[in-house]
């Protein structure tokens, strides 16, 4: 037995780039049609050429997260296009940086509009997608500051913590439709945004080399490492896993409490 999408709809949200990219990438890999959502319209099309040049069946679909309506044209748009949805990947996300003291209104909004609210709007009109599909699997993109907090970055960490409560909620809800939802949380992952965040430091591979270190497996990781994590939990191997949350950290949350850095998924 192969995990396999094959007759598969997936939709990822903020799929243009980092975790988000690499797993479409892994989804269309494994047979399925995958709608890519997200707002930089460049960077998606990008990503959906060089997948549809490697033979697969990929679209995207400009969708601002934060926007109930676009969110809901988004995903009707995707499951019209491949005739159904099955799996659907919440992974739009942000980094934003500063206490409670420090952190004003907009950015707390911002921060959990990006990330919670625009979670709530995929699921709200991703469920109802795939009941009509037969069921599905959800998969959304927490991060170890689902469980742990760093300095310094208050609106991300409640944001965070948030993500791991509606997984929770839609597993319990949905159990008895043949809708499954999990969490992957994330370490310090080698995409885009950790990079900016590196560039922010003023000493970007020296934060490089501390995340690295916070890791007890020695190094960051890749967003490939993530997205097999995402298909696993998508795929009908994990067909008895629902309401978990599944560490993808190189061990960083064994020994992560009280340590001040910046650099995060």
């Amino acid at each position: 037995m192969t995990i396999r999408f094959d007759g598969k709809t997936a939709v990822v949200t903020g799929g243009a780039m980092g975790i988000g990219a690499a797993t479409a990438e892994k989804l269309c890999e494994l047979g399925a049609s995958v709608a890519i959502l997200d707002r930089d319209e460049a960077a998606a099309q990008a990503t959906v050429a060089a997948l549809l040049k490697a033979g697969h069946r990929a679209t995207s679909v400009v969708c601002d997260v934060r926007s109930e309506a676009s969110v809901k044209d988004a995903i009707d748009a995707a499951a019209q296009k491949y005739g159904g949805l099955h799996v659907l990947v919440s992974n739009a996300g942000i980094q934003r940086y500063g206490d409670i003291a420090h952190t004003s209104s907009d950015t707390w909004d911002e921060t959990f509009d990006v990330h919670v609210k625009g979670c709530f709007y995929a699921t709200r009109f991703g469920i109802p997608a795939m009941l009509a599909s037969g069921g599905g699997a959800i998969v959304i993109v927490g991060s170890v500051q689902s469980f742990t907090a760093i300095v310094n970055s208050a609106a991300y960490v409640a944001a965070k913590h948030a993500l791991l409560g509606i997984t929770r909620s839609i597993a319990l809800d949905y159990a008895r439709q043949n809708i499954r939802a999990n969490c992957v949380c994330p370490g310090s992952i080698d995409t885009p945004m950790l990079r900016w965040s590196a560039d922010l430091s003023g000493s970007p591979q020296e934060l490089i080399d501390t995340c690295s270190r916070m890791h007890p497996i020695g190094r960051i990781g890749t967003p490939g490492e993530v997205a097999n994590a995402i298909a696993f939990l998508a795929s009908d191997w994990a067909s008895f896993i629902t309401g978990a949350a599944l560490m993808v950290d190189g061990g960083m949350g064994l020994q992560e409490s009280g340590i001040g850095t910046t650099g995060r998924t």
